[in-house]
């Protein structure tokens, strides 16, 4: 076996758990990120590239994350933007005919620090119980990880979607429609599922409602993202100015900040929702899907005005859906492109289809 150094997390709180260093070593010893724990049992390439968790470590609470290896096929963006991984094992092997890379490997050729041999199901009922909590993990001193743990900012009041955007604009061909796709952190698989739709204007989060409309889009996709909804007055304002004018559809962060410009305001969860297993209850059909959910933030029920609210979590009833019949804009709080994830709500997309084509929405 690989013989590996002796690490630790501690959180802000002191909490501290044991561990041993895997993949980057940063010169400082140190990695720094909000801790949040992520329920899937597969998929752990495409959670580590999603952009959605900057600013954020992430643990896994799967037993075993790395046995099949990685592939190119499977990245959700160019590079890994979260802070760190935490597992209780990292295989040393990979075994999967599709596998480039082990994890590991991965890691290291993208700067991404580990800590492996955690009791992360020890870690993820402290989460469940102390919320979700900054921390600091890797070889350095105790004292060292505890003051940076101490020091971090987290993703409160953050707007961490600038970092994660595009530069410029790009485009992606597609179908027969022409839909602009509002970069705050959006993942390959949603462009793919768009691009059954249409040909595909990418902007960066802070093109003005202006400059989107001067490209002369079918419909506006606001896309997934990290950091605190209320931090994006900005992209907020750029809706606002939309609303009614274009078809609009919203996920995850995209969805908050529809909310917010619909009049509504978000909060923070207590500890978030990440995995791949979350029951949501469309309100309309009464089905029950199952979800690929990745948010720290969520939308209240108050002060929605003419916004309806389409689907709710079984868990603990959050708000997973809004619908603007009337300004033709609706958005989910799950990701229903599935990267990873089950299939369920795929169906979105052909909704955003006939929406753009003229068909109403229909209120639940």
């Amino acid at each position: 076996m690989t013989s590996r150094a002796r690490a630790e997390l501690v959180l802000a709180d002191g909490t501290t758990f044991a561990g041993e260093v895997a993949g980057y070593v940063p010169s400082s010893g140190i990695s720094v990120g909000e801790v949040v724990f992520n329920t899937a049992m597969s998929g752990y390439q495409e959670i580590l590239t999603d952009p959605s968790y900057a600013g954020q470590i992430v643990a896994f609470t799967s037993t075993q994350i790395g046995n099949y290896g990685t592939t190119d096929l499977d990245a959700e963006s160019a590079r890994p933007f979260c802070r760190g991984a935490i597992v209780r094992d990292l295989a040393g092997a990979a075994s999967n005919y599709r596998s480039t890379q082990d994890l590991e490997d991965y890691l290291v050729a993208h700067s991404l620090a580990a800590l492996t041999g955690v009791d992360t199901r020890r870690l993820t009922r402290h989460l469940r119980q102390a919320g979700t909590i900054c921390g600091a993990f890797g070889p350095a001193s105790h004292d060292e990880l505890a003051a940076a743990a101490q020091a971090a900012t987290g993703t409160d009041d953050q707007d961490l979607a600038s970092l994660v955007t595009t530069a410029t604009r790009y485009e992606l061909e597609g179908g027969p429609h022409h839909l602009v796709v509002v970069d705050f952190g959006v993942k390959t698989t949603m462009l793919r599922q768009l691009q059954g739709l249409g040909r595909l204007t990418v902007v960066p989060a802070g093109t003005s409602a202006a400059a989107i409309r001067d490209l002369s889009p079918d419909g506006v996709f606001l896309s997934n993202g990290p950091g605190d909804p209320a931090a994006l007055d900005g992209p907020v304002a750029t809706i606002a100015e939309l609303l009614g004018e274009v078809p609009i559809f919203g996920i995850c962060l995209g969805h908050q900040l529809l909310a917010r410009a619909l009049g509504g305001v978000t909060y923070k969860l207590a500890f978030g929702h990440h995995g791949g297993n979350h029951p949501v209850l469309d309100l309309a059909t009464g089905h029950v899907e199952i979800t690929s959910q990745n948010h720290n933030y969520a939308v209240a029920r108050d002060g929605l005005g003419s916004a309806t609210i389409t689907h709710v979590n079984l868990n603990d009833q959050v708000v997973e859906g809004l619908m603007a019949a009337s300004q033709q804009a609706f958005s989910v709080q799950y990701h229903p492109e599935a990267g990873p994830g089950p299939h369920d709500a795929r169906y979105l997309f052909d909704r955003f289809r006939s929406l753009i084509e003229g068909a109403p929405l229909a209120a639940p």
